[in-house]
């Protein structure tokens, strides 16, 4: 097209799909594009999502003394006139340093950065729209990085009041109370967040069990914990209507079990791709009904020289998918022989407090599988460094195959589990056992060293399955 920038890529979206996308594909030599809307690089990983909710937890801890868990007779109440500046400066001092890696980073790789709104005006042409101005840009590969956005309850208006998981950053003064809809990862992270502050919080579940895809026993583990928060968790309800007009400083919510007051309100049911302003009929693609791309194994759309990564593909979203998503997809559109897949096995975290990370099979998928399974458990309380900072409500819990003791799954709830969890990736990862971990040695006192006794535990319980005789 004349006129036209031209380059070997296009990717629109700075998160981090769109930034390793880009620069995966400008290392190996390729001219490419990078077109973001929002004044902030990063996307919501580092503005509105995953590191700055994460960051908030480490200031509530902080702030709380609920990290000390009473072992120096501190009460973990929250600090009086604590402001919301106060509370929100570790917030911004880390996602300023992160958002100039990432401007870092593409500066680094000669990544032409355009700042506006990307539409489609044919498959291989993009307009950028800023201010009153358009730019074209032109290349045979474009990848699609454009993410997610929350989902708003449908006919509730907007209101200072109420909040979803971008604006809760935004929120004008740390209440007294605060209702959370939608017990999904972003929602309990948030309560337990907020509890630990000493906020009341209400967190309503439209389901019976809590994130019903974790490991059941470690799912519980977790709803006893932020009962012992002080949390009220509201199981299987439903929001039925949002009253404005009841009280000017609160909110009323009817639920399907009754009324419920708060000071504030965070909705969190959910997030949509971030599609609707792309004009994907000019490229010959169309959206879900969430917003959606649908991709195949190389993360091609229907139309094969456009890729699509992270958010807005969906399922599983997260930051460390989505960037291996974005560059399997470059690998494959430039032919460059580095990575032609990413890996099934996908350890997760959740940020609640206490943490909880998973990797691989669960006790329940294993028996819908038909697998022969059983689980090993060591608790924090009987590890050295368990009893040191005081966690001891912690759980390690290894599921194993029969009689081969493969390992299957890893899953922990308490101090460092996101951290913890790629022990158990690691060995799974290169198809151990449970007895790689008694092989191991730990550093003592480590909460690592718990692995060791998860695994003795296995033994244990192979042993008692054994038929009677043998």
């Amino acid at each position: 097209m004349s006129g036209a920038q031209k380059f070997d890529l296009i990717v629109i979206g700075s998160g981090p799909a769109g930034e390793k996308g880009a620069a995966q594909a400008a290392y190996f030599g390729k001219r490419v594009a990078l077109v973001e809307k929002h004044a902030l690089l990063g996307g919501a990983l580092i503005n509105t999502g995953t590191i700055p909710s994460k960051t908030l937890r480490e200031t509530a801890l902080y702030f709380s003394g609920l990290d000390q868990r009473g072992l120096y007779g501190i009460d973990y109440t929250l600090r009086e006139n604590l402001t919301v500046p106060q509370f929100m400066h570790r917030e911004v001092e880390v996602t300023k340093s992160l958002r100039d890696l990432v401007s870092q980073n593409l500066s680094r790789h000669a990544i032409a950065v355009y700042r506006g709104e990307a539409r489609f005006k044919d498959p291989h042409t993009v307009a950028v729209l800023h201010d009153q101005t358009t730019e074209t840009l032109e290349a045979p590969v474009i990848l699609i990085a454009t993410g997610s956005r929350p989902v708003w309850p449908k006919g509730t208006p907007r209101d200072p009041r109420l909040y979803d998981s971008d604006s809760i950053l935004h929120m004008d003064r740390i209440p007294k109370s605060l209702a959370v809809i939608g017990a999904g990862v972003i929602g309990s992270e948030y309560a337990t967040m907020f509890q630990a502050l000493g906020v009341k919080v209400t967190l309503v579940s439209a389901s019976e069990r809590l994130l019903p895809f974790l490991d059941g026993e470690v799912g519980e583990h977790l709803r006893l914990q932020m009962g012992f928060l002080g949390l009220d968790l509201r199981r299987s309800t439903t929001l039925l209507e949002t009253v404005l007009d009841a009280s000017p400083d609160s909110v009323l919510l009817r639920l399907s079990d009754g009324d419920l007051w708060a000071d504030r309100v965070l909705f969190a049911a959910g997030r949509n791709g971030a599609t609707s302003k792309l004009g994907l009929d000019l490229a010959g693609l169309s959206a879900n009904e969430r917003g959606l791309l649908s991709v195949n194994e190389n993360y091609q759309t229907k139309v094969p020289h456009i890729y699509a990564a992270g958010d807005v593909i969906g399922f599983p979203a997260l930051a460390s998918t989505s960037m291996e998503q974005a560059r399997v997809a470059m690998c494959h559109a430039f032919d460059l022989g580095y990575k032609d897949r990413v890996s099934p096995l996908l350890p997760m975290a959740i940020y609640t407090i206490p943490e909880v990370a998973a990797v691989g099979e669960t006790e329940e998928s294993c028996a819908a599988k038909g697998i022969a399974a059983l689980a090993g458990r060591a608790s924090y309380r009987g590890n050295a460094r368990g009893q040191i900072v005081g966690d001891l409500q912690g759980l390690i819990k290894l599921v194993f195959r029969t009689p081969d003791k493969k390992l299957l799954g890893a899953h922990i709830v308490g101090e460092g589990a996101s951290e913890l969890i790629h022990v158990g990736q690691a060995v799974m990862h290169f198809g151990g056992a449970i007895d790689d971990f008694i092989r191991m040695v730990f550093n003592i006192p480590t909460l690592g060293d718990a692995y060791k006794y998860a695994a003795y535990d296995g033994l244990q319980a192979l042993a008692k399955s054994a038929p009677a005789g043998r």
